[in-house]
């Protein structure tokens, strides 16, 4: 999930990261000050995760994408063939 916040000053930026670190949800993470947005990944609800962040941060979040984990293809196994 892509957010954008408003990180305007270096406390801030940390105080985003501690945040998200504390969340077990979240796996991984990257924070684009000059962006003012935040990439996460991890298994989570993504407007559960931006309201906990706003409620935190006491800042406006606007998620800009969110990509759904990929499926593995299913495997298609050859019928199985009976002797008779």
């Amino acid at each position: 999930m892509v957010m954008r916040v408003n990180l305007d000053c270096p406390c801030c930026c940390k105080k985003m990261r501690r945040i998200i670190l504390r969340m077990k949800e979240i796996e991984m993470h990257l924070i684009e000050k000059q962006e003012k947005r935040i990439s996460i990944m991890g298994r989570f609800d993504p407007a559960d995760i931006a309201i906990r962040i706003r409620k935190k941060m006491n800042r406006r979040v606007e998620i800009l994408d969110i990509q759904l984990p990929q499926q593995p293809d299913e495997i298609h196994h050859a019928p199985i063939m009976q002797h008779t």
